[in-house]
């Protein structure tokens, strides 16, 4: 094993034992490695900021004579008012623009990347073509469907809030969307049932590679001594 995998192999089991060091109790040990992966993911993400971000959009422009790199290095400037609280008033500016900005990327980003293709998700369930290039019978197909179609209108129901609260604080939806709202919770159920069942599985996955990770380090250290 070259030298370099070694150290970094070692440095590795060490920092598992040191999180393992938990399930004895909150101790130096597992502070200590949660400190240090807080301050690599801090140096990281600081690193890659410098890298994709403030050299090629700020620095670099500037260095080429290019006037449009002046507009965020005020905007930094001017965020930076709002650690003093005289001058605070200044720093809106930039934060309206990040809150603006933010909130358009992501109303931009759920209607892209989410509801426009699921819609069109649940729209191509329909499509019997599809369906008959793929081999699959038109009635399951439909039903398929059908099911996730009302899963999704029985769901979005589940989140109907626009009416009048009862003396009791609960809500007064009237029979019909009551009812679908508690066909909503069943699919809203099993879905987070199927989320939590793959997240326990992806952590068990870890806990499984980890574990073999250190069985395959123990034996690695100690294949010398055992011939």
């Amino acid at each position: 094993m070259p030298q370099a995998d070694l150290i970094w192999g070692l440095v590795g089991f060490l920092v598992t034992l040191m999180i393992f060091s938990y399930l004895l109790g909150d101790n130096v040990f597992f502070r200590l490695a949660t400190y240090l992966f807080v301050g690599v993911a801090a140096g990281y993400v600081f690193l890659t900021l410098v890298e994709q971000v403030i050299w090629p959009q700020l620095i670099l422009p500037l260095t080429k004579g290019s006037l449009i790199g002046l507009v965020p290095l005020v905007l930094c400037l001017l965020l930076l008012a709002k650690l003093f609280p005289r001058i605070s008033r200044i720093g809106d500016i930039p934060m309206a623009y990040l809150v603006g900005a933010g909130a358009s990327i992501t109303i931009g980003g759920l209607m892209v990347g989410s509801l426009v293709p699921q819609v069109m998700a649940t729209v191509n369930l329909f499509d019997l073509n599809a369906g008959a290039a793929n081999q699959i019978p038109p009635a399951l197909q439909l039903a398929d469907g059908s099911l996730i179609l009302v899963g999704s209108l029985t769901t979005l129901m589940y989140f109907y809030f626009s009416t009048r609260s009862k003396p009791d604080r609960t809500l007064d939806r009237g029979p019909v969307i009551e009812l679908l709202a508690k066909v909503g919770q069943v699919f809203l159920g099993i879905t987070l049932g199927a989320l939590f069942a793959g997240v326990y599985s992806a952590a068990l996955t870890a806990l499984i590679e980890r574990v073999s990770f250190v069985w395959n380090t123990i034996l690695n250290l100690l294949h010398p001594f055992l011939g």
